[in-house]
């Protein structure tokens, strides 16, 4: 990650200060300020139906601050989906579910509340029904990996401790006119929808892991099959 870069925040209203501590600690990585490279995800996470938004801009300088990139090679599909099983809310609904959330947290745990700021890929709409389905054991860890990457829903970088907030330089916004990007946002989420749905998923897959599998076989991060 350079020292220095420009990140967005989409939000409904202008945020010339963040304050650490404040925010949903129920999103995907817990506690912090969400935000994108993007520009254009950022006005299109800022608006809400009927709504104007904002995309306010930072410069962040991550001189001695640590970063955790999850899409590092030493990371895999089922760290990131016990990040979320730890933060977000998912309806467990069969013993299988109960017994995948405590084998994964139990054994695909990164420390990920020690880092400065999170680089990841974003839970909300598609990609968290597909969270789900894999914890229903009704799609393959493969297939989970596979949708992340459809649609272009996009990565958000988080900031998450006072330091980083600290190296937070708000450099102005631009507003979101909602009849132009709260379109643009649901057309990016049906997009994934229906790419994932269609034959662009590729054909069977015997070597597929399943939550049930995993549990079975013991499965360990180390395991060639969910890199």
């Amino acid at each position: 990650m350079k020292k220095s870069f420009i990140i967005y925040h989409g939000s409904s209203e202008i945020r010339e200060k963040p304050q650490f501590g404040y925010g949903n600690p129920r999103n995907d990585y817990g506690l912090g300020f969400y935000c994108t490279k993007d520009i254009e995800l950022a006005k299109e996470w800022g608006v809400t139906d009927g709504k104007d938004g904002y995309a306010n801009k930072y410069e962040l300088d991550t001189s001695g601050l640590t970063c955790l990139d999850l899409s590092d090679l030493q990371y895999n599909i089922l760290n990131w989906i016990t990040i979320l099983l730890k933060n977000r809310v998912f309806t467990l609904k069969n013993d299988i579910t109960k017994a995948g959330k405590q084998y994964l947290v139990e054994n695909f745990s990164i420390p990920y509340e020690d880092y400065d700021i999170i680089k990841g890929y974003r839970a909300d709409d598609s990609y968290f029904s597909y969270a789900e389905s894999f914890l229903n054991n009704t799609i393959s860890c493969q297939r989970l990996a596979e949708a992340l990457k459809l649609g272009n829903l996009g990565e958000q970088i988080v900031i998450r401790s006072q330091n980083a907030f600290d190296r937070l330089k708000f450099l102005g916004y631009e507003i979101a006119p909602a009849d132009i990007y709260y379109p643009l946002r649901k057309q990016r989420n049906e997009k994934a929808r229906l790419e994932f749905l269609s034959d662009k998923r590729g054909p069977f897959d015997p070597n597929a892991l399943y939550l049930n599998e995993i549990l079975r076989g013991g499965i360990k991060p180390d395991d060639p099959r969910i890199r």
